[in-house]
């Protein structure tokens, strides 16, 4: 078994530069198991970085410094030699807009984080209640941790400060997402087998709970429209959900093992699942058709192999904000990036017990956190999209892909712009 089919020189494929790391710290004492890196997160703005550094710390540190460093002191940095506190906002709110620097101890393990900010004028759903404890203002920026004891905590990112407690899963919440459109609508997946929504402007009132999934919920994500939920678990199938009906719309099913990570394309016409079962799978979530395997074992893993413990899990999945690269991450020891309209990987690097990974807001660094606690960053492969690459992109932000079908169209448009060529 091997990482590339005999196609494929693998010395060919080039390496993608190392940005830089942030080591977590360690004691001579330290227990092997509590320091893994779940979850790392980029505030929409590009503000800030959040990881998990294990045992309930998570480290928030202002991400144009954390490059700045890079660049000033090279590529390995100690999360312990940078991690003193920074002086916390003043209590008049001057230095509100300005980063800095916070260690958080949640209390529990984490296994899960995630960035939201406020629009004003997105209202509450719960349109029954006048009065809130909190308002959030423009400039608002939360941080939702989810926890080894099902419970999901919200923080304020400028001050550090603990907003709300949210209880009710039963078991760890294992991924968390906001919704892009500015809401504070938080979704939470855990391993007691639902999904809950929650309205944070509403005081973090839970507004539904989602089930259907036969076990363990690993992840979920949202359409960059707010519209369409996707989760996926400890099941073979994946699953979409209409998030103005709370209900669900499709499964989509062709994996062979548990899938563990989901993500939405920028324009919102794709869909990139990985899975325990070797491959990333790209799908058009408007049809539940799969456009494109991007397999981590060859020859290609029968199903029964696929199903079991074949020693190539894909742990992660992240889309990149050009809409044309898919970062994932394998127990294979190995990072790699894809290009959308190609078989086999553009870049690769070299990680050891890898957990997750994530792009930069701006698209041009992919995070991906360790068993360790630490964080390893690499640059992302640099190309200029093309006009009709950023042309579909446009389309597709407002097209499902019944509606792009109708067009009169000449039919190799119609393919380029559903992502079938």
């Amino acid at each position: 078994m091997a990482s590339f089919p005999p196609s494929v020189n693998e010395k060919l494929i080039a390496r993608a530069r190392t940005v830089g790391e942030l080591l977590a710290p360690t004691s001579p004492f330290d227990k092997k198991c509590g320091r893994e890196n779940w979850t790392v997160a980029f505030a929409p703005d590009g503000s800030y970085l959040a990881w998990s550094q294990g045992h309930r710390i998570v480290k928030l540190v202002p991400w144009a410094q954390c490059l700045n460093n890079f660049l000033l002191h090279g590529t390995k940095n100690g999360a312990n030699a940078a991690g003193a506190r920074l002086p916390r906002q003043s209590s008049d709110g001057s230095q509100k807009n300005k980063p800095c620097e916070h260690i958080i101890d949640c209390g529990d393990i984490v296994w899960s984080l995630a960035f939201g900010s406020s629009v004003p004028e997105k209202q509450s759903r719960c349109v029954n209640i006048e009065w809130h404890r909190f308002k959030f203002g423009q400039d608002q920026l939360l941080l939702a941790t989810g926890l080894n004891n099902g419970r999901i905590k919200i923080w304020d990112v400028y001050t550090g400060k603990l907003l709300l407690n949210l209880m009710d899963h039963t078991e760890v919440v294992r991924d968390l997402t906001f919704a892009p459109d500015g809401s504070l609508i938080l979704v939470s997946a855990s391993r007691d087998k639902t999904l809950r929504v929650w309205d944070l402007k509403d005081d973090g009132n839970m507004m539904k709970v989602l089930r259907g999934h036969p076990n363990w919920v690993y992840g979920c994500a949202f359409s960059p429209d707010s519209s369409i939920l996707c989760s996926v678990g400890a099941s073979k199938a994946v699953f979409l959900w209409d998030m103005d009906k709370y209900s669900m719309l499709r499964k989509l099913e062709g994996h062979h093992n548990d899938v563990v990570a989901c993500e939405f394309s920028p324009d919102g016409a794709l869909l990139a699942t990985a899975s325990y079962d070797t491959r990333v799978y790209v799908w058009d979530p408007h049809t539940g058709v799969i456009l494109r395997e991007f397999g981590h074992l060859f020859p290609p893993p029968t199903p029964i192999f696929a199903g079991g413990a074949n020693d190539r899990w894909v742990r992660a999945v992240s889309f990149s904000h050009d809409g044309l690269h898919v970062a994932s991450l394998a127990d294979d020891k190995m990072v790699r990036f894809w290009r959308i309209d190609e078989e086999y990987p553009v870049q690769v690097a070299p990680l050891n017990n890898g957990l997750c990974c994530t792009f930069s807001t701006d698209g041009s660094v992919l995070a991906a956190g360790t068993q360790d606690g630490s964080v390893y960053f690499w640059a992302t492969p640099r190309q200029v999209c093309s006009l009709q690459h950023l042309c579909r992109l446009a389309i597709r932000r407002v097209m499902p892909t019944s509606q792009v079908r109708n067009l009169p169209i000449p039919c190799k448009v119609l393919e380029f712009l559903c992502y079938q060529i």
